[in-house]
């Protein structure tokens, strides 16, 4: 029988077999183990400008937060009794009356109250809940709700338990309570918000995100956090080739540095050398290597986490949109059922979003959101503090995202004490001056001019013409047994050549962006194990895996996006020179992608290359020629790059803890121009892996994203639908039903089993070509 002279926290228990119930006393102290080990994995905090007392009134945060659980009908609820008159009201609320028995600085007990108040519910929310369910005494508010004031519910808190509680587990002795309505401290919050050019607003904005992660952390039972130790870095000297002269450089360089060097150069290793001199010179702080496409975050997860070459797959997590499917598919190998699949699925997620791991691989945009005030952004910035931050291929952004990354890194390395590394092969004067202004003191380092003239790779060759024109030469290589990798700017293009060419190679591989992500991902992963003959695909195989061919023929492309497909072939340099034929013609939808202009300098620049030094890229010369097809932005560049920074600096010097920005998290999704629609052939099992197996991350994966415009166009056109299936969980009797709306789309799509081209955008019947 449980005893109701203690105070539980929860109900639910990490193991909910054993039926065991946590006291609030066991949630308060897996809080304040926590906070300890957050307490070392953020040593700088206190570099930063917030009050010398962070940590003392943490450990206060942690104590007091669920003091209001000891709320009778809510005891009650923890206890499973049906008989109770809880009605929906918040515990937080609760906690409050206690902080006024502290003597401390009213400043600090005002920050305690704001914290302990919005620790589960933004504020705008809770204004309503409480004008709701009491009875108002404040003239400035109507009365709604119930007759009932909050002293009256307050007055149901067993604070006996709680005076007890806190003498004798905490040596706090609380002589007397004060009760006043939270109405007052949220709606006068609500009225004059902490932001930036608020005093002590980065106390608060980071105090508030520190607890929320203890209280998270706390919960999920996890009682340490990670950190990257020295012997982690072992993999980097377990070698028998020396370091690079660029490699030894930033191994010794303390702060800031932009490093260039070639494809191939071993950066990623760079980047590990110097986030070690970073950690054990500096201090901890949590790591952020960001990279801008779904397949090469994959590949670096796999390729750090590897106990034995990498950091150790404790120590790395990754964050993308695409997670689940990812996940999916990397426990196909190990015998799970379903529901343990999923589960560990599930405990993976976790654990990437937390703080657990030191070091997380994700895309931009996993840490853009935090400052255009996305849900739980207090806990994102609090684990910018100084932390290291690592972009590579920093050339793939537009400069929308390019300004959205400017003002993240004036705000982490002006405000969080973090550090930068930028990472990349080419890379325009001008953007290289954006980021070295953004970023303050940095250093520079190049390859070595030996490097360079040891790199030469490639031969450029300027054919006439439509690549898909110009297939025989490509047949010959075929026919010869040269590996070959073909470009496209289109998923239509590459399509077409796909199919054409296919027949003629031993093996052959398509891969774009209109596969569903189930496919996406087995293509991926077989490009990872062995490599085709022939591999076909769009500008994300620029970036994005780490294959090696002997030659390619690509669609023109501006300069920068040319050298990173170049450099997918002879990557280690083990076939002298390698011939790169860059078509100039180009198909009528390709103007949509690149701009002419581009195009334009571009050839020019590779007809130059031809001419001077007969086709060779000399790579070290490479740094001028991306000045001339990118001197500057153009003028609509220009504007859309300084509107995108503007407003992003204002909206995040009006970031208030506690506060949702409907606005701005509207702002944040319009960049994602998709929308997730399911193969008419692919109806039938999406349906039964909802109806008969409740998978949701598989059915998920059988979705294609189309853009906003396409989808628009063809939702008016009835050739997308809209259509509803309702499932329950066939695991638990009686289960609530679901009701999931979801869009199909009247486009053949041919699988990997039925010709591996995707989703054909213009073939509404089963017939290709």
């Amino acid at each position: 029988m449980i005893d109701y002279n203690i105070i539980l926290a929860k109900s639910s228990p990490k193991n909910p077999e054993d039926k065991i119930p946590v006291t609030l006393e066991q949630h308060i102290d897996d809080g304040l183990k926590i906070l300890q080990s957050i307490k070392k994995a953020f040593p700088k905090i206190n570099n930063l400008e917030v009050t010398k007392s962070f940590w003392d009134l943490l450990y206060l945060c942690v104590i007091f937060h669920d003091l209001g659980k000891a709320h009778v009908e809510f005891q009650k609820i923890l206890r499973g009794s049906e008989n109770n008159q809880w009605n929906s009201q918040r515990h937080e609320l609760f906690s409050l009356p206690f902080l006024e028995g502290l003597e401390m600085n009213e400043n600090e007990k005002q920050w305690l109250r704001l914290i302990i108040a919005g620790h589960h519910k933004d504020y705008n929310w809770l204004k309503s809940t409480i004008r709701a369910n009491y009875h108002q005494i404040d003239p400035d508010m109507p009365i709604l709700g119930d007759e009932m004031t909050y002293e009256e519910a307050f007055s149901s808190v067993n604070t006996k338990l709680v005076y007890e509680l806190l003498a004798s587990a905490y040596n706090i002795n609380i002589n007397s309570i004060e009760i006043n309505s939270p109405q007052k401290l949220i709606s006068n919050y609500i009225r004059t918000p902490y932001n930036f050019s608020t005093k002590n607003y980065l106390t608060l904005l980071l105090m508030f995100g520190a607890f929320k992660h203890c209280d998270h952390l706390s919960s999920a039972f996890v009682e340490k956090l990670e950190l990257l130790e020295q012997d982690n870095f072992s993999f980097l000297y377990n070698r028998s080739y020396s370091l690079y002269e660029h490699q030894k450089k930033a191994k010794n360089t303390l702060g800031n540095l932009i490093l260039t060097a070639p494809t191939g150069s071993g950066k990623t290793e760079t980047a590990m050398l110097w986030l070690e001199n970073q950690l054990f010179k500096s201090g901890q702080g949590r790591t952020f290597y960001i990279l801008p496409f779904t397949a090469s975050i994959n590949a670096m997860f796999e390729r750090l986490g590897n106990p034995k070459n990498g950091l150790g797959i404790n120590k790395v997590g990754m964050l993308h949109g695409k997670l689940s499917s990812y996940l999916y598919e990397y426990f196909n190998d190990f015998q799970y059922s379903n529901s343990e699949r999923k589960e560990q699925i599930k405990e993976l997620k976790y654990k990437f979003q937390t703080l657990e791991t030191p070091l997380k691989i994700l895309t931009p945009f996993q840490l853009l959101k935090h400052i255009f005030g996305l849900k739980g952004f207090e806990k994102g910035i609090f684990e910018f503090v100084g932390g290291y931050f690592i972009f590579d291929e920093i050339h793939a952004y537009n400069p929308s995202v390019f300004a959205q990354i400017i003002v993240l890194l004036e705000f982490i390395t002006q405000h969080l004490g973090a550090k930068v590394m930028i990472m990349t092969a080419t890379f325009p004067s001008f953007m290289k001056s954006i980021l070295k202004k953004s970023i303050g003191n940095c250093i520079e380092i190049q390859a070595s001019d030996k490097l360079y003239k040891n790199f030469v790779r490639h031969k450029v060759i300027v054919k006439d013409g439509l690549l898909s024109d110009n297939l025989d030469s490509i047949i010959q290589d075929l026919q010869e047994g040269k590996s070959v990798l073909i470009v496209c700017n289109t998923v239509k293009s590459a399509q077409n050549i796909y199919h054409s060419l296919a027949p003629s190679a031993k093996d052959s591989v398509l891969l774009h962006s209109s596969f569903c992500g189930r496919d996406r991902n087995i293509l991926e992963r077989k490009l990872k194990e062995e490599t085709p003959q022939l591999l076909v695909g769009t500008q994300a195989i620029e970036v994005s895996l780490d294959i090696d061919y002997d030659t390619i023929y690509t669609e023109p492309a501006p300069l920068d996006a040319l050298i990173q497909r170049f450099g997918r072939v002879n990557r280690k340099r083990e076939k002298r020179v390698a011939k790169c034929h860059v078509f100039s013609d180009r198909n009528e939808s390709d103007k949509y992608i690149y701009a002419d202009e581009l195009i334009h300098n571009t050839l020019k620049v590779l007809k130059e290359i031809e001419i001077k030094n007969n086709g060779i890229i000399k790579e070290k010369e490479l740094q001028r020629y991306i000045d001339v097809v990118y001197p500057s932005f153009s003028e609509e560049e220009q504007k859309e790059y300084q509107l995108i920074h503007k407003l992003l600096t204002d909206s995040l010097a009006d970031l208030s803890p506690f506060l949702r920005s409907k606005e701005k998290e509207e702002d944040f999704y319009k960049q994602f121009d998709g929308v997730k629609v399911v193969p008419y052939s692919l109806v039938e099992e999406y349906r039964k892996l909802l109806e008969e197996d409740f998978d949701f991350i598989k059915a998920e994966s059988l979705k294609v994203q189309i853009n906003q415009k396409r989808f628009n166009r063809f939702l008016n056109n009835n050739i997308i639908t809209e259509s509803t299936i309702a499932f329950s969980n066939p695991e638990r009797e009686n289960a609530k039903e679901i009701k999931l709306n979801y869009y199909q789309i009247n486009r053949e799509y041919l699988d990997l089993k039925s010709g591996s081209l995707g989703l054909l955008i213009d073939q509404a019947t089963s017939n290709f070509l």
